[in-house]
């Protein structure tokens, strides 16, 4: 069904806008919620944009971008506050994996 890598959430410091992919409607409301605090605090912190998207092998993967010559956005506190996501939200960032692997790519989990 999917190919190539599939975008599940993200968040625009530049537009103030966040944006969740449609095909994941179906998860629960309180994991929307908090992918929408987690990618809108990340931006308001760091800057730039934020990506969260599925590999081709189900593996969730950030991915930052910014405008170029861009003053306001800190790199480092970029690298510092996906680490600290990571950690923080390390049974999320999981379960969104499996249930991409389930749900998407049509694994079967034991």
């Amino acid at each position: 069904m999917y190919q190539d890598k599939v975008v599940l959430c993200g968040a625009n410091s530049y537009e103030e806008k966040y944006y969740l992919n449609p095909d994941f409607d179906r998860l629960p409301d309180h994991v929307k919620d908090e992918l929408k605090i987690m990618c809108v605090l990340y931006v308001n912190d760091v800057g730039g944009i934020l990506t969260l998207v599925f590999e081709e092998d189900g593996e969730l993967c950030f991915e930052v971008t910014s405008e170029d010559f861009d003053p306001t956005f800190d790199d480092i506190g970029s690298h510092l506050k996906i680490k600290q996501i990571q950690r923080e939200k390390q049974d999320l960032l999981e379960a969104l994996q499996l249930y991409y692997r389930v749900f998407f790519l049509g694994e079967e989990i034991e």
